[in-house]
């Protein structure tokens, strides 16, 4: 036999068929901060009406949740107890890793936004005064700098903020993207999720072609739909991420010059050329061999020439032959000076 109609449970069911679970955490929240509020206070935070936030707040009561109103003048909804407990369930490790986690995100390109802003605040506000100076401290504790030295700030790309929101909310949206050697094409996506590396973002998302990566800054135009997207079971957007890089790297550095260097040398050559250097082998003599990846035979030359003698370049042979040209080409401007 069904629930009757007008029955508390059936009341509740049809309650939360139009709640929103997130308003929902957002009104408990409140009610954990303070020791007791109006339906008018909950729906001026929430930017929802007066009867919206009263909806809320009695589904709550009858989830379960220990809240009490009092009619009339003076009165306003609460938490049994005077929410003294800590309804978040955060330990003081993990509220301090939690928000010493958010400040970071805050300072990474694209992440301050007022939405996250307003959820720390409130966040901070549910937890124990035991806790919430802690917490506070480590949202302040660290700032996260992503661009290398000598590089000019960059906003946002355009676009970032919508894409957030159809990975989250996992609908499909039409791009107009230009690659780098190729014209603007207009094409409908999966979004599946997001990357940031360095000061660049990145889409990750399934196309009629299959997965693809898209540079944000490349995106010309964007329209998100209201068409499901489809997530691939099992999907591991970190996973993916570590895959597309290795392509990538073998496409951005198909070349690799051998060099044979004093062993003091390989911190400075890494300190200049970074992840493009190998790991190192013994070579005769007590020095060390190392591959070193570039885009082409006359970059990788060009950069391993700063070294002068200082290293020797075994291999291959377009390196060797580039790198006897730019000596060549130094004597003859500056040999006789």
């Amino acid at each position: 036999m069904g629930l009757q109609p007008g029955h508390p449970v059936a009341t509740f069911l049809d309650n939360l068929a139009t709640v929103r679970a997130d308003r929902l955490i957002a009104t408990l929240l409140l009610l954990q901060a303070r020791p007791r509020v109006t339906a008018a206070e909950v729906a001026r935070e929430l930017e929802v009406s007066q009867r919206t936030a009263r909806r809320d707040l009695e589904a709550l009561g009858m989830a379960g949740i220990p809240v009490v109103s009092w009619p009339g003048r003076g009165g306003g909804w609460a938490l049994l107890g005077g929410g003294r407990t800590d309804l978040s369930g955060l330990s003081a490790p993990e509220a301090r890793a939690l928000f010493l986690v958010a400040g970071i995100g805050a300072t990474q390109p694209g992440g301050a936004s007022p939405e996250l802003a307003r959820a720390l605040r409130k966040l901070a506000g549910a937890l124990p005064e035991t806790l919430r100076t802690g917490a506070e401290a480590a949202a302040r504790a660290v700032v996260v700098d992503s661009r290398p030295w000598d590089v000019p700030a960059e906003p946002p790309p355009g676009h970032l903020e919508q894409l957030k929101r159809a990975v989250i909310e996992r609908v499909q949206v039409r791009i107009g993207y230009a690659s780098r050697d190729q014209p603007e094409r207009e094409r409908t996506v999966h979004p599946l999720g997001l990357v940031s590396k360095g000061t660049a973002w990145y889409l990750v998302a399934d196309t009629d072609a299959g997965q693809r990566t898209f540079r944000v800054s490349r995106i010309r135009s964007l329209h998100v739909t209201e068409t499901p997207a489809v997530r691939p079971v099992g999907f591991d957007l970190e996973g993916v991420w570590q895959e597309t890089l290795a392509r990538l790297a073998e496409r951005r550095l198909p070349v690799a010059a051998t060099v044979r260097v004093a062993p003091d040398l390989v911190p400075t050559l890494r300190a200049v050329l970074g992840t493009r250097v190998g790991a190192g082998r013994r070579s005769p003599g007590g020095r060390m061999d190392l591959d070193v990846q570039g885009p082409s035979s006359e970059i990788v030359a060009a950069q391993l020439a700063g070294f002068g003698g200082a290293l020797e370049v075994l291999g291959p042979p377009a390196v060797r032959g580039r790198l006897a040209q730019i000596g060549a080409e130094l004597t003859e401007a500056y040999g006789a000076a």
